[in-house]
């Protein structure tokens, strides 16, 4: 969750424009994204590992409200808002850190990154087994290699191997609704299990406070790191290339010409419609039916294109002198280090902290919904009131200070 640095920022290969109009973009950006972020990982928060790792719930659990729940998040925000936010996260690494002749930023950079590594270790290990801190630190780490290029290699290179896996997701999602009926029988037999025992055992552990609850997350946070992080470096680092190649173009500075940016709506909006529609036929279908043949699941593999149709259709309202709809979204990207940890802080308190009411297990995706949108509402408000007295979040300024090795001013000169 880097926040953007300003000072200083290299321009080499940009035209010239505005600091204040470019870091307003990724701002704006990246306050949306952190809110959506939240929409994706509030089940991570309320239910079991068993339960959003196997192939979902038993028969009968879900409400009607849970299911439109459901959909919401898949089809508007799963994969959709990480992407976002891990290509803004590649911006930030040429920001802080230059060129790579720029040994003195470099330098920065790296200690900025171990910091980061070692306070998403302790979120992980601690609080919350989804980090992504850690995570980042190590594919910043090995985007310095590369943020000197410019931004058609970046843009080639990333945006291949993003399109490659994209093209494979879709495939496979395809496939696997349309395998025969012995090979679906034989796949089913070997996926995870949503095992009502297992389910209610991991609730009632959680339940139980700390530090049964500690130990559980940490037994699956360190399952995380050795299972799914050598996949994950594969998709996160190409992302945060190709966010890096469409910053260096312009692109998310607005100054790219205005039919790349109707071609990349034209595209993603199809996407997004094709997705929602399908998604919901099968939603409303019930469990087990797939009225789409697989086209629901295939369509929502191209999550990198919707990610974009979301972006450009911000960029261009701000382009466009219509700013007013997009400002509510830049405290919140001001201050997205702090959002971030801010939401796992509320979100372990309500659901499976001692000092919390131990909702775990017992909210539904339409009751989280409600939570989800009580923080929205708490970080809108909250983010805009601390920016006019402070000059960055809380957060972000210990980030600071520990980068420095010193004490940076907070308040606002």
């Amino acid at each position: 969750m880097a926040a953007v640095e300003t000072e200083g920022a290299p321009r080499a290969g940009l035209a010239p424009v505005g600091a204040k109009d470019r870091i307003y973009n990724l701002d704006m950006l990246r306050g949306w994204a952190i809110l959506g972020i939240l929409a994706v990982n509030a089940i991570s928060f309320a239910w079991p590992f068993q339960l959003t790792m196997s192939e979902g719930p038993p028969p009968g659990v879900l409400s009607q409200a849970d299911v439109i729940g459901l959909w919401v998040t898949d089809v508007f925000f799963a994969d959709k808002m990480r992407t976002l936010f891990t290509m803004l996260f590649g911006v930030s690494v040429f920001l802080v850190g230059g060129e790579r002749s720029d040994s003195d930023r470099g330098r920065l950079l790296r200690r900025r990154l171990l910091w980061l590594g070692l306070i998403g270790a302790i979120h992980g290990m601690v609080f919350w087994y989804g980090d992504i801190l850690l995570h980042y630190a190590y594919c910043g780490l090995l985007l310095m290699l590369m943020r000197s290029w410019s931004a058609r290699r970046l843009l080639w290179i990333g945006g291949s191997i993003t399109l490659l896996w994209g093209l494979i997701a879709t495939g496979g999602y395809w496939a696997m609704a349309n395998l025969p009926a012995e090979f679906a029988t034989k796949m089913e037999a070997g996926m995870p299990a949503a095992d009502p025992a297992a389910i209610q055992a991991a609730i009632d552990l959680y339940r139980t406070g700390w530090p049964a609850g500690l130990l559980a997350n940490l037994e699956t946070w360190a399952t995380f790191q050795l299972m799914a992080t050598p996949f994950l470096i594969l998709v996160t680092v190409p992302l945060m290339m190709v966010g890096l190649g469409l910053f260096k173009s312009g692109y998310l500075s607005g100054r790219s010409p205005i039919w790349v940016y109707l071609l990349v709506i034209l595209a993603g909006g199809a996407n997004l419609a094709a997705f929602a529609w399908w998604g919901w036929q099968e939603a409303m279908a019930g469990e087990g039916a797939d009225p789409t043949g697989g086209l629901a699941a295939a369509a929502g593999g191209m999550a990198p294109l919707i990610t974009l149709f979301y972006a450009t259709v911000l960029i261009l309202i701000t382009r466009f002198g219509l700013k007013a709809l997009t400002a509510i979204f830049v405290p919140v990207g001001r201050m997205a280090f702090t959002n971030y940890l801010t939401q796992t802080l509320i979100m372990v308190t309500l659901y499976y902290a001692p000092w919390g009411p131990m909702w775990f297990g017992t909210h539904g995706p339409a009751e989280m919904w409600m939570v989800v949108g009580g923080v929205w509402i708490a970080q809108l408000i909250w983010s805009p009131l601390w920016l006019s007295v402070f000059s960055m979040g809380p957060l972000e300024w210990g980030w600071r200070c520990l980068t420095y090795g010193r004490m940076v001013p907070l308040l606002k000169a």
